[in-house]
């Protein structure tokens, strides 16, 4: 008896709709992590299951109604992960409204959006300069010190952290300066503090492993694979830190993200322009800039007019 050859099933036009969003966003020049995991998670993973679910394959039988369904399933059931926060479904509902703002300019669907939960403001902790010094202290190489010293007094992104090449260095009028490659290959200078600056160069010069063809900063070893150095990655770092945190007894999750967000508030307390952050971390708006200032308090709000006066006198 032979076997049975199953035909692949056909996308649905919701479906297709979906793909050809995502190949826009990626047209637009967005990485294609985002893509993946800033987009295509949420209308892959969460919005199209559920829409089979309820028997729909046509964007145009999506209603608010629909949409109202899905976000109580969420916060009532969770989704394939589990129970969710409030901030998880909040989180899935922008990604999903994107997509249909977008289906209605191209005239697939009317003017609809999903309700996103309340969520209020969510207070994300944040490191001391003591702490960020412990983690330093406790890292047992020039690499490992650098990089935290960099998250910590740059802000800049563990994606281009690890995509600094030894040509990035870059010195105008006296000062050193980073050149970075943000989202959506946008490239800024990010400013250093004299002693880091230093520190970059000898490290690029004299510290870094030179069994290699790549031009990167940040190397890693890989002895399992016998490949010798190699780029280092995202998830390298994010388990060095973990190492470090554990290690210098910091009792907090410390992941590169903490690190950047640390930095933000420390410079806004310390009385920075925030258009002035806004250009060292690379965001095109204030908006992000504004969530920082949830997590200032009113002593900081003093000490900043204090500074602000005193500095006019």
């Amino acid at each position: 008896m032979g076997l049975k050859v199953v035909a692949p099933t056909r996308p649905t036009p919701l479906e297709r709709l979906v793909e050809d969003y995502l190949a826009s966003c990626r047209a637009r020049g967005l990485s294609p992590r985002t893509v993946r995991e800033g987009y295509g998670y949420p209308l892959r993973e969460v919005l199209l299951p559920f829409c089979t679910e309820q028997g729909i394959s046509e964007p145009a039988l999506l209603d608010r109604i629909v949409l109202d369904r899905l976000t109580s399933r969420l916060l009532d059931e969770g989704g394939r992960r589990g129970k969710l926060s409030k901030f998880t479904v909040a989180s899935y509902v922008r990604a999903i409204n994107v997509f249909l703002s977008w289906a209605h300019r191209e005239g697939e669907v009317g003017a609809i959006r999903a309700q996103s939960p309340k969520t209020g403001r969510k207070l994300v902790d944040v490191l001391s300069r003591d702490e960020i010094s412990r983690l330093e202290d406790a890292a047992q190489t020039e690499r490992d010190r650098l990089i935290v010293r960099l998250l910590a007094d740059t802000g800049i992104r563990v994606s281009e952290l690890t995509g600094i090449r030894v040509t990035d260095l870059v010195d105008r009028e006296r000062h050193s300066y980073l050149r970075i490659r943000g989202k959506g290959e946008r490239q800024r200078l990010v400013p250093l503090l004299p002693q880091l600056g230093r520190r970059v160069r000898r490290f690029a010069q004299r510290g870094r492993s030179t069994d290699t063809d790549s031009d990167s900063m940040f190397l890693a070893l890989r002895r399992r694979l016998g490949e010798g150095y190699a780029p280092l990655t995202r998830t390298g770092v994010v388990q060095l830190l973990r190492v470090l945190a554990d290690r210098a007894r910091v009792d907090k999750r410390v992941h590169p993200h903490l690190l950047r967000h640390s930095f933000a508030t420390y410079s806004l307390t310390r009385g920075m322009n925030p258009v002035q952050l806004a250009q060292i971390l690379g965001h095109s708006s204030l908006a992000m800039i504004h969530n920082v200032y949830a997590h200032l308090t009113p002593q900081d709000s003093y000490e900043a007019l204090l500074r602000a006066l005193t500095d006019e006198d």
